[in-house]
């Protein structure tokens, strides 16, 4: 962000060990290294902030630390990376030095830096709460898929619109560009603050989809548009896809 420095922002990475499709997720070789390390590097090399790895398992803990990357011991108990990463926030910053988080998914070894820092500029604008990020769909079939989030949003420049739902159906109706939401989010601390203490709301809860708990408070989330997706790694599949990506990448 243009008014921001390095201290005003603390990316937080949540690493949760325990997944049914591809167990022991953070600690997965990708090129001799974890994945949960290979996020962190992305995220330095976005060069915004500070980087804080989030955990709950001793395993990740000392594999983090041993990559010379800060990390932090959090309860296995929580429902969401949200959660993890407040409870994250209040034990690395205590002090409050810190006034924008940028919550970074950690199965996202192969996440483009210049993607992280797009998810901060739509709180260059003080009425943006949250900003997170998107793509236009081109594939026909993402369009009517239900694993696929749409962002339903009114622009409000070339590159960003105005989150006013996000939905798994396809949306919205007639002819235009339909846009793929990115779980990437940036927050304002106490925009942060007020979300995780609001509780999961009906609409949340109807869509599986977290971010709606925001808007149904009254929330402003504004989605800065990207050319990708960045690859997300949930299956034996897309980790052999990241290992390729990243291997061509260093040779």
């Amino acid at each position: 962000m243009s008014d921001s420095n390095l201290d005003d922002v603390l990316v937080l990475i949540p690493a949760r060990m325990a997944s049914t499709r591809l167990p022991g997720k953070p600690l997965a070789d990708i090129c001799g290294l974890p994945m949960i390390v290979q996020v962190a590097m992305r995220a330095r090399e976005a060069a915004i902030g500070r980087v804080v790895v989030a955990v709950d398992d001793i395993r990740v803990f000392d594999s983090v630390s041993a990559a010379g990357f800060e990390v932090v011991m959090t309860s296995s108990e929580h429902q969401s990376g949200s959660d993890r990463i407040f409870e994250a926030l209040q034990k690395v910053d205590p002090a409050g030095k810190a006034k924008f988080i940028v919550n970074v998914q950690g199965d996202l070894p192969t996440i483009d830096p210049e993607t992280v820092r797009a998810a901060l500029r739509p709180l260059e604008n003080e009425a943006v709460d949250i900003g997170t990020l998107t793509t236009e769909i081109d594939n026909e079939a993402d369009k009517t898929a239900p694993h696929i989030v749409k962002v339903v949003g009114s622009p409000v420049s070339d590159t960003r619109l105005r989150g006013l739902y996000f939905t798994r159906a396809t949306a919205p109706y007639g002819k235009g560009p339909l846009y793929h939401h990115i779980g990437l989010y940036a927050y304002r601390r106490a925009a942060l603050e007020r979300f995780v203490a609001l509780g999961p709301s009906t609409l949340e809860r109807r869509e599986s989809l977290e971010q709606l708990r925001a808007l149904e408070a009254g929330m402003r989330i504004d989605v800065e548009i990207v050319d990708t997706v960045p690859l997300g790694v949930d299956t034996p599949a897309d980790l052999e896809i990241a290992r390729r990506i990243l291997s061509a990448k260093s040779n």
